[in-house]
């Protein structure tokens, strides 16, 4: 079995959480206050889902 790290979805994952990074910075402050701020969040959890639902 693969390791999670190893796994597709989560390597698409963690690519979807640094676009998101990358891209925070060129949003004006009102984007970043209303949703930029949980859209990061979000992004981020996925990846910590699903580490901790692997076995």
């Amino acid at each position: 079995m693969k390791e999670i790290h190893e796994l597709d979805v989560y390597k698409l994952s963690e690519d979807l959480s640094d676009l998101i990074w990358y891209g925070f910075d060129k949003w004006s402050v009102k984007a970043q206050n209303t949703i930029g701020y949980q859209i990061i969040r979000s992004s981020d959890s996925i990846a910590a889902n699903l580490a901790g639902s692997a076995p």
